[in-house]
């Protein structure tokens, strides 16, 4: 078993602010704003401590008294044991999407690896008690969305969950399971080799530590997470008061785009579905009626392929298309490029080049510039 002195001091830190009882996300954020780091919370006196706006008397209490760093040593040596990466928030592979909202977790526990082209990742979440028309769609849409370059994001749960994973894995995806557990307390425990199938492909992730058992704070809980990560949220079968509504509002607080499929009227785990759509979600029928509306990305991200991509919406590019996108961005300066160097550049004929460059302004790709010039939005 280490030593504390093995460990490096900072990441030490990180595990006992996330560990400590008392302290969560949202007075986690604000000890950071006063002290910056965790290694400055616990050097902090206990006057400047108590003198935290906001912080409860009992939370100043417990990080006066903090004597769980022989717990945070053995939990990091746990993880090292059992190849679990803690990923903090701030490190380089902490997920960007995650960071944007207003409680990401400020430690998650991975097994596999979040890739870059994750960035570009889409949630299809829904009822555990799902009909085959529900776990027909949603490993449909799973599929469609893997097909064009997305990852797909659930929670790995019986029903809508699972479809969605194992569609992503058999169109040749990556997908990501959140879990409401520990990610070496798979759950379902019948969902074993799915969660295999998934570390393959992508990963497992929880802000709870690894031998967690599920308990029902957990779950609603693990849903900011799942719709943090993505460009958007799709919705397949839920009852009015099912998780998947949940994760759905989430992602309208996040500012992500919320999708819903319309089912059967009489069917209870319709409800939830057409209450979204009743008040303004996307309706699906394919999933052309989802990559039609995803939005402009934080942040510039690369493809399984390579490609930096800065909207969706190229993911759906041709070959003709890509490569006047690509003339466009090695030959753009702050003035955009001129038409003419672009049919240089590409030999395609002007005729042609133009009905591309058509077709990209009409996709909100790039704009149109006086002086017959063209640039990236």
């Amino acid at each position: 078993m280490p030593a504390s002195s093995s460990i490096d001091p900072s990441l030490l830190a990180h595990v006992r602010l996330a560990t400590l009882t008392g302290v969560g996300t949202r007075y986690r954020r604000r000890l950071l704003e006063v002290f910056r780091s965790p290694l400055d919370v616990f050097s902090a006196s206990p006057e400047a401590i108590a003198a935290v706006e906001g912080l409860p008397r009992k939370v100043a209490t417990a990080i006066r008294d903090a004597s769980n760093e022989r717990e945070a040593v053995d939990l990091i040596d746990l993880c090292r044991r059992r190849g679990v990466d803690l990923v903090v928030e701030g490190d380089p592979g902490y997920p960007k999407a995650l960071a944007h909202i207003d409680d990401p977790p400020g430690m998650l526990f991975m097994r596999g690896a979040i890739a870059p082209c994750d960035a570009l990742s889409v949630a299809v979440v829904g009822s555990r008690h799902a009909s085959p028309y529900g776990l027909r769609m949603a490993a449909r849409l799973a599929g469609g969305l893997a097909r064009a370059g997305y990852t797909v994001v659930s929670g790995l749960a019986r029903g809508i969950d699972a479809a969605a994973h194992r569609g992503a894995l058999e169109a040749g995806g990556r997908t990501i399971a959140v879990l409401g557990t520990g990610v070496l307390s798979i759950y379902p425990p019948e969902h074993a080799d799915l969660a295999a199938e998934v570390l393959a492909h992508g990963a497992i992730v929880s802000e709870a530590p690894p031998h967690e058992e599920p308990h029902s704070g957990l779950f609603p809980r693990r849903n900011r997470i799942i719709s943090g990560l993505t460009l958007g949220t799709v919705v397949v079968e839920a009852t009015e008061r099912s998780g998947g509504l949940i994760t759905a509002r989430l992602a309208s607080e996040q500012g992500r785009e919320v999708f819903a499929v319309p089912g059967p009227a009489d069917s209870r785990t319709s409800r939830g579905c057409h209450r979204l759509i009743r008040d303004g979600a996307t309706l699906v029928e394919s999933v052309d009626d989802i990559l039609d509306e995803l939005g402009p990305l934080a942040s510039a991200a690369m493809t399984v392929d390579g490609r930096e991509v800065r909207s969706p919406a190229e993911l759906r590019l041709d070959d003709v298309e890509q490569h006047v996108m690509t003339a466009i961005d090695t030959g753009s300066s702050h003035g955009g490029v001129d038409i003419d160097h672009l049919v240089a550049t590409t030999g395609l004929a002007a005729s042609q080049l133009l009905a591309t460059v058509g077709v990209l302004e009409m996709r909100r790709l790039i704009r149109r510039l006086p002086g017959g010039r063209v640039a990236r939005l």
